[in-house]
């Protein structure tokens, strides 16, 4: 029997299997296939269909309708379409998804709600800012690990990094308590959230200090925190962390956007920086 992140391994890698395997689909295939008796050939036109971004109006339809898929469940009870449909329409960027996305808040699979979350942060339709703090009821003290599986009550992380993205400024003071949940991951993003939404330099640097963690799976998820909001006085940090080039070199990429965008018709020095730091990488 899986667990649940075991669960969530086992699909993207059998997902990765077949796709290396697999003829190549079309997408009125793949749009087929989401109806297709066989469960692992919806699971796999679903992945499909985001993993390649394709934003027909059709396939939008039929992963939205693939969110209420009640046929394709795990020995838990997880919905592994669901799930993979909810991802794939974050990709796709229409927000048609948004209304079936918020259901999905409500859905008894974390890992749906996780999905549903980070779609929703990708979207931008500040509509369901409400629904996600909603999820945060509760606060600190509700935000605990579910007895015998391995997540928390909510997935605080999704939640937390979209209404960063979404720049939900309301949900400011609920966040704010959550820098000091006992899990690090949860921790960062909600200093992520914070820095997006404030712009006080103190949560950036609060993410810099998390480059120095003895753990080089936080190392990495402080890189991708900082990338992603793009704070700029990181950047010889970002280059000089104990992690893989690879890793640093996305981050970096994050910075250098941020740049691009506060200057987009000149190179700014920030850019240059940053650019210098990425040559001597490659």
């Amino acid at each position: 029997m899986l667990d649940g992140t075991s669960e969530t391994q086992f699909e993207e890698s059998t997902a990765v299997s077949e796709a290396t395997g697999a003829e190549a689909l079309t997408v009125e295939q793949a749009i087929a296939n989401l109806s297709h008796p066989d469960t692992s050939l919806r699971y796999y036109a679903a992945w499909w269909l985001g993993k390649f971004r394709v934003s027909d109006p059709a396939a939008v339809d039929a992963l939205i309708a693939a969110l209420r898929d009640e046929s394709d469940r795990t020995e838990l009870g997880g919905y592994p379409l669901r799930r993979n449909a909810a991802r794939a329409l974050g990709k796709l960027g229409d927000c048609r998804a948004v209304p079936g996305l918020m259901e999905c808040l409500g859905c008894e699979d974390f890992y749906v709600r996780e999905s549903a979350a980070q779609s929703l942060g990708m979207l931008g339709d500040a509509s369901c800012v409400p629904a996600l703090l909603g999820l945060l009821a509760g606060g600190v003290a509700a935000a605990i690990k579910v007895p015998g599986r391995p997540h928390l009550a909510q997935p605080y992380e999704a939640i937390l990094e979209a209404l960063g993205a979404l720049g939900a400024v309301e949900a400011v003071e609920v966040i704010r308590p959550f820098v000091e949940h006992p899990l690090q991951r949860v921790q960062y993003s909600a200093v992520r959230a914070l820095y997006q939404l404030t712009e006080d330099a103190a949560y950036g640097d609060r993410l810099v200090a998390a480059l120095q963690s003895d753990d080089i799976n936080l190392r990495r998820v402080a890189l991708s925190d900082l990338g992603a909001v793009g704070y700029l006085p990181a950047a010889e940090a970002i280059a000089t962390a104990a992690t893989e080039n690879s890793f640093k070199l996305f981050s970096l990429k994050g910075l250098l956007e941020r740049a691009m965008r506060q200057s987009p018709h000149s190179l700014s020095a920030d850019a240059v920086k940053v650019m210098t730091l990425m040559d001597e990488m490659l």
